[in-house]
């Protein structure tokens, strides 16, 4: 395996889902390096099409409250202790960043660049996971745990009321974060002739 600072940037995005609420750096700097990910992460003509909202204590609290009362709503009472512990244990953390795609972002590209129209809405999916990568990486490496989830459309429409989210953001994922409250596990690879073709 290669050595390069690159991957070994890598090797520490994991995912943890024991948070607390002890930050290594101050809600203003994890703030900031947030920011920070997701502008430097690339997209499609340079479309700059992700979006966020990030959360942190009470706020952050609130989302995983929304989100549980919403499945609570679809989830039989007999089944939601697991549901409800998972939300128990996002909350634990110490903010979440929520990520959206700017529809109108899209459309834009669409009519400028017909002949690509079908593959902008693909190519903004690119650039969500880009920038969530992104993110996830810049939090591990500052000590932070994170883990990637996605409970949208469910609680699409509570949130854009609660955090005024324009009609135009189309959530994709929500990221819980917080200290490490245990170690990670070891991540298991599947084998690389599975994965992987090259040609010389």
């Amino acid at each position: 395996m290669s050595n390069s600072n690159a991957i070994s940037l890598f090797t520490q995005r994991r995912t943890q889902y024991a948070l607390g609420k002890n930050l290594p750096l101050s809600e203003d700097q994890v703030d900031a390096l947030i920011r920070e990910a997701i502008r430097l992460a690339p997209s499609s003509f340079n479309s700059q099409s992700s979006r966020a909202v990030i959360l942190f204590g009470a706020q952050h609290e609130k989302l995983w409250n929304i989100t549980r009362e919403t499945l609570r709503a679809v989830v039989p009472p007999e089944n939601f202790a697991p549901t409800d512990a998972k939300m128990t244990a996002f909350a634990a953390g110490a903010g979440s960043v929520l990520f959206f795609e700017d529809q109108d972002v899209i459309k834009e590209l669409q009519e400028k660049f017909p002949l690509y129209a079908d593959n902008f809405p693909v190519f903004s999916e690119h650039s969500a996971g880009m920038a969530q990568f992104a993110v996830w990486t810049a939090l591990a490496e500052a000590g932070i745990g994170a883990s990637l989830q996605h409970y949208g459309p469910l609680i699409d429409a509570e949130v854009a009321a609660t955090w005024g989210v324009p009609a135009s953001w189309k959530m994709r994922a929500q990221m819980p974060f917080g200290s490490n409250a245990q170690p990670i596990g070891d991540k298991t690879f599947i084998a690389d002739d599975v994965r992987f073709k090259t040609f010389r």
